[in-house]
């Protein structure tokens, strides 16, 4: 899960983010919602290690407290 979260990521680049229900849906195409919390989870894992960073409405939000909608941004540093 997370290869493709970097695989997605890389693809779009460090200016443009990636939402987690598309890596699902790669994923898992026919049941993708019942996994959407395992892609935030893995995501999460990401940003902790410096991979990627977790935003809402473009700005980088508090990993321990997600509520709502998120999308996945690939550091540059990756």
């Amino acid at each position: 899960m997370a290869q493709t979260i970097l695989l997605m990521a890389t693809e779009r680049g460090p200016c443009k983010s990636t939402c987690p229900s598309e890596v699902a849906r790669a994923l898992f195409p026919h049941d993708w919602r019942k996994h959407m919390q395992e892609v935030r989870d893995a995501a999460v894992e990401l940003h902790h290690a410096g991979h990627v960073t977790i935003t809402q409405k473009g700005r980088p939000v508090d990993t321990g407290n997600i509520k709502g909608p998120i999308r996945i941004k690939l550091n540059s540093i990756t």
